[in-house]
């Protein structure tokens, strides 16, 4: 059975997609799809702030994205300098929260130690918290529509024809795919079994009225690759 992931691949560079090599354990044949494009903003800002840890109690780190913005913003050699000599050991004294093992594990390589990674979610990983506290927030990135989106999701159903299931993997992707897989698909809509990689996720799908098959336990390959599986045996 061929399953659809709208997502790009996790490591670039660096071996199969965990995604793709779990569900080919179970025997699914699964095609990937970039789905967003991201734009770095307020980087300058972003390092004043990481210039002083003595004003904050901790970070939180909402998504890979956010420590691509990290790393950007110590990409320069000066600051990267003043990380590696006193700012990471002050941030190390301090917690660092994060939503997933994808983000957890891109803290790791700029050095600090996650918290919260088992969470999965926004709202368990706040329960985790678990405090009283002032947040600060500051948008890093923004997220636009891949170029290629549209063209790579009419040839995979030109030369695919329909997959047995698609997931999503963010409320953005919801919102730029469904029009044009449901151009591409048809009538043949209704064959298709739809998977979410979270509740966030689910929930921006129900309210574009799909049907939601499966919803990921957690948001790992996984218990997504299970919760295909499980889908498609009540077909």
């Amino acid at each position: 059975m061929k399953v659809l992931l709208l997502k790009d691949p996790k490591d670039r560079g660096s071996g199969p997609d965990p995604y793709i090599q779990e569900l080919g354990l179970y025997g699914f044949e699964a095609a990937l799809i970039p789905v967003l494009s991201f734009d770095f903003v307020s980087l300058q800002t972003f390092f004043e702030k990481l210039s002083h840890p003595d004003r904050y109690e901790g970070l939180i780190f909402t998504s890979p994205r956010a420590v691509e913005a990290a790393k950007l913003c110590l990409g320069e050699n000066s600051k990267n300098e003043a990380w590696r000599n006193s700012l990471k050991e002050k941030w190390n004294t301090k917690s660092a929260y994060v939503v997933g093992k994808a983000t957890a594990s891109l803290v790791e390589e700029i050095g600090l130690a996650p918290q919260g990674e088992k969470c999965g979610n926004a709202e368990k990983l706040a329960g985790y918290i678990c405090a009283s506290i002032s947040l600060e927030s500051l948008t890093v990135y923004q997220t636009t529509q891949h170029p290629s989106l549209q063209e790579s999701l009419k040839n995979y159903f030109s030369q695919q024809g329909i997959p047995a299931s698609i997931t999503f993997f963010s409320p953005s992707g919801v919102r730029f795919c469904l029009q044009h897989i449901q151009k591409f698909s048809g009538d043949l809509i209704n064959q298709i079994k739809f998977a979410a990689i979270g509740p966030t996720t689910a929930e921006a799908m129900e309210a574009e009225g799909i049907p939601v098959s499966c919803t990921a336990e957690n948001p790992t390959p996984q218990d997504l690759a299970a919760g295909i599986k499980k889908a498609l045996l009540r077909l």
